[in-house]
This record gives C-alpha cells, structure tokens and sequence, in this order.
C-alpha cells in the first residue's frame, strides 16, 4: 500500500487515458532527466521550483521526481498550500521505468498547447488521432481542421504539427494508419491502445476482416460525420465515442452480450 499522499505507478497508470486523468508534473533534476530522457505519458517538465508559479486552475495533480523522494514530495507539499489535490508518484519515474509502463522520449514532445493542423471533415483517424493525443501526449492540444490543399502551409505559417497528410511524419505507413505511427513513435503501446489501433485501422482502412469491431467504428463515425457540421463539434463527440473504446479495449473486451439467454441454441 503507498504512504499517504502517494500512488503507485499502477494506479496511476489506471488514470492515465480517461477523461479525469490528472495533471502530470515531471519535477526531476536535470541531471535525472539526461539520465532517463523520457517521462510519463502527458507529463509536462517542469523544475521543482517553478510549481509555485503555475497559472493552471487547482485540481488533481500526481508529481514525478527520480525516486519519489524529496523534489515530488516538497512540490506536492507546495501545491496543496495552492488548493491541488497532489500526490507522489511512488517510486518515481524509476519504479515506473521498472514496471515496464509506457515513456515518451522527451525529444518528441511538442511544446504544451501547441497546434495540430490536418484535413477538414474528419473520419476516422483524424478522430482518433486527437483523442491519442489528448489523453496520452498532450491534454491542452489544439486542433486545426483546413482545406486539404492548405495544410503544409497553415502547418508552416502557424507552427502547428500536421498529421494524416501525405509525406509527413505522422501518417500512413505501409498497411499501418496514423493512429499506428503515434504510438511507435510516442512509444506508447499497451495491450488495450494496440487493440484499439487494430479496430482503428480495420475502420480507416475498409479492413473490416481485422476485427468485427471496425465495422461498428466506421459506422459510428460515418453518423457523426453526418450529424455535425462543424469539426470541432464533431471532434468533441468523437472525444467520448474514443473514450468508450479505450474503455472496452482496456476493460471490457471479453464481454459479450447474451439475451434473451440461451437465444444461440
């Protein structure tokens, strides 16, 4: 069991993906960061002496030093004299390095915030692909739906990531959809975000002899590509359809669904 004030990389881990997953501050000394350049998915850097200076409103928020000793537990310490619900990662980010739970390379990270720019009037992957970002990589991401024609200068003249597009590093690889490179590259495969990709690339790709969930995905998406008019609505909608999937990647996949009982005999 972890001390008070504190939780285990697991349960932590449990949080991670959903829609009240907390904030995530890396408060590790520079030193510790050359020695593990990576961090916790949604992890935003930051030194331990700047906690006191964060604008962002109090909530729930889980602090990560080397060993979960004294840099997470005095900014934990701090923030809770700001009104957050703080806990220590148990451990550190070494425990959750030796548990074997997913680590983005902090050379990847864009900056929080920043934009992502792909074609308007999304489907499938440029649904799932935000919904990948918001909950594993970047929870304050913005999203920019443009003619497709426009999106290599809109990503240039606003600094903003493109995805999905052709010749970019974020899109299609061989067989493997969008959603498939940011988890190679994010290094963020788990058993439920790789069953899900598989239901995301049998939507996106009309592979529908993947898994018999795609079909179920593509024509959930098809609706609310019909229903909403405006991207960003849409995104909003697809955000909680993704959540639902995660969920069932990760809880509910060996569930079936049997009634009237005894109606297969």
């Amino acid at each position: 069991m972890p001390q008070f004030g504190q939780i285990t990389p697991a349960q932590a881990f449990r949080l991670i993906g959903t829609p009240d997953a907390p904030a995530i501050f890396d408060v590790r000394a520079e030193e510790d960061v050359v020695a593990l350049p990576r961090t916790l998915p949604t992890a935003r850097l930051i030194p331990h002496d700047r906690v006191a200076t964060l604008t962002d409103p109090p909530g729930r928020a889980i602090l990560v030093c080397a060993g979960g000793r004294k840099l997470s537990e005095g900014a934990a310490a701090w923030l809770r004299t700001l009104g957050w619900q703080a806990e220590v990662l148990e451990g550190g980010a070494l425990a959750w390095q030796a548990a074997g739970l997913p680590m983005t390379p902090l050379s990847l990270l864009p900056p929080p915030g920043a934009p992502w720019v792909t074609r308007h009037r999304p489907k499938i992957d440029r649904i799932a692909c935000p919904w990948l970002i918001r909950r594993f990589i970047d929870p304050t991401a913005r999203f920019l739906f443009v003619a497709p024609a426009e999106v290599r200068a809109v990503a240039d003249r606003f600094a903003a990531i493109p995805f999905d597009i052709e010749g970019v590093t974020f899109s299609h690889r061989k067989d493997r959809c969008t959603f498939d490179a940011l988890l190679d590259d994010f290094q963020l495969h788990t058993q439920a975000l790789d069953r899900m990709a598989t239901v995301v690339r049998g939507a996106d790709t009309d592979r529908h002899d993947l898994v018999p969930q795609a079909a179920g995905l593509l024509a959930l998406s098809v609706g609310l590509s019909r229903m909403c008019r405006d991207d960003l609505q849409q995104l909003e909608a697809g955000i909680a359809l993704y959540d639902a999937l995660y969920r069932w990647a990760r809880d509910g996949h060996e569930e079936g669904h049997d009634w009237p009982a005894g109606r297969r005999e």
